[in-house]
């Protein structure tokens, strides 16, 4: 990987031409970043700045200069934040490949499996899910951490559901396992498998990690909500139905007697 591209000589000649503004580099660089440390530090070298000039003789000289100096390093050692590498189109690839969730293969829907197990099994992956969520949130790009949750709480509803009184649905139960095991923590690893460095580098989609990341959860998300909308439906429609029953059965006894429903 390297820095030598047209876009990175064109900053570093403006770097050059206005270097009575170093002090503010490092303020540029945290506003352009979106990083509020770097901002920090950056607001911090310009007040100090500002006060220099605003100290007549030598000691507001050196002082400014001293900023100017610091500022400097300061912008040296976040290079990679405004001078990005250039990646090799295979190393893109590479990245993509290993962000990218493993799809799971064409098959048909396994047969029901047992209530308890299920719960279990898809419970404990929700935690882990939610843990690490939780454990790199700083990591993850704005709303995505809220999403992620989201997604945990309405699963989370279905598996209890589906513990309660099984749906005996196969292709149900396949989709659910599909989206708790397979689909949620793999894009969730593959996000935190790519350095935190490369998350604004666009891939060969157009799309960098981060927006990928948000954009598949999302997806994600839907497939939940639809999958919690489906299974309560389904779970009202039984009792509705029992209802139904229950009025045909028992709904015709006369008053002042006992009917069994036994004719």
């Amino acid at each position: 990987m390297s820095r030598l591209t047209a876009v990175n000589i064109f900053r570093v000649v403006l770097a050059f031409v206005f270097w009575l503004f170093t002090a503010f580099y490092v303020l540029v660089i945290g506003v352009g970043a979106k990083k509020k440390k770097v901002i920090f530090e950056g607001l911090l070298y310009a007040a100090v700045f500002i006060a220099a000039l605003s100290i007549s003789g030598a000691s507001g000289a050196f002082a400014g200069i001293g900023v100017m100096g610091l500022s400097a390093v300061r912008s040296y050692m976040l290079r990679d934040l405004w001078l990005p590498r250039r990646i090799r189109k295979s190393q893109r690839r590479e990245t993509f490949q290993a962000y990218a969730p493993t799809p799971i293969p064409s098959q048909q829907p396994p047969a029901a499996t047992s209530a308890a197990g299920l719960s279990d099994d898809l419970g404990n992956t929700l935690i882990w899910v939610s843990s690490q969520a939780k454990a790199n949130k700083r990591r993850l790009p704005a709303d995505t951490y809220i999403t992620i949750l989201e997604t945990c709480q309405l699963l989370d509803s279905v598996i209890d559901a589906e513990n309660r009184q099984p749906s005996a649905d196969a292709r149900f139960e396949y989709e659910l396992e599909a989206v708790v095991r397979e689909y949620l923590p793999a894009v969730l690893q593959g996000f935190l498998a790519i350095p935190p460095s490369m998350v604004e580098i666009r891939q060969p989609n157009g799309r960098t990690p981060n927006e990928e990341l948000a954009e598949q959860l999302r997806l994600l998300l839907g497939q939940a909500e639809t999958l919690h909308s489906t299974r309560h439906s389904q779970t009202s429609a039984d009792l509705s139905t029992t209802g139904n029953f229950l009025r045909e059965r028992f709904g015709h006894h006369q008053p002042g007697g006992f009917d069994f429903g036994i004719k």
